[in-house]
């Protein structure tokens, strides 16, 4: 470097032209708990008016609170992951937990189920609006099964 050359700033980056905002997307890790519930429910709520989705609110809270119900009590004690993005026109969300996989056929079909019988209410509220949701197992090597959920706007 010259000795009468400006010092470079290296701290500033230079100014780009600013992207397009991007749409919402919201990642939380629940501990395995009933009350995960709430706080998937609230954080939910309260990103969806900031993305104008507003419209979403309950057919969303009313998903994200049985997904994280449901699986905690399928699987107490273990994390859950959960995924909200709005992308294509639609809101997506999954929700990954750690149950292990049975290998016995009779276990697995019980199991799933029990699931499907117990995210009823998901089920009635996501056909009235339209939407899809299923349940499938991770694939390896992740562990787990996920629940996911397709609203279209």
């Amino acid at each position: 470097m010259h000795p009468h050359a400006p010092p470079q700033r290296t701290a500033l980056c230079p100014v780009r032209a600013q992207s397009p905002a991007p749409g919402l997307i919201l990642s939380l890790t629940l501990p395995g708990d009933p009350r995960s519930a709430a706080v998937g429910r609230h954080a939910v709520a309260a990103s969806l008016p900031t993305y104008g989705l507003h419209a979403f609110a309950w057919p969303v809270t009313l998903a994200v609170t049985e997904l994280i119900a449901v699986n905690a009590a399928l699987t107490p004690g273990r994390e859950l992951y959960l995924s909200l993005r709005h992308r294509d026109d639609a809101l997506r969300l999954v929700l990954w937990d750690q149950h292990p996989h049975h290998a016995d056929a009779d276990t697995l079909a019980l199991c799933e189920a029990r699931r499907r019988g117990a995210l009823w209410l998901l089920a009635a509220v996501i056909d009235d609006w339209g939407g899809k949701w299923g349940v499938a197992e991770v694939s390896p090597p992740q562990r787990g099964t996920k629940s996911w959920v397709v609203l279209p706007r």
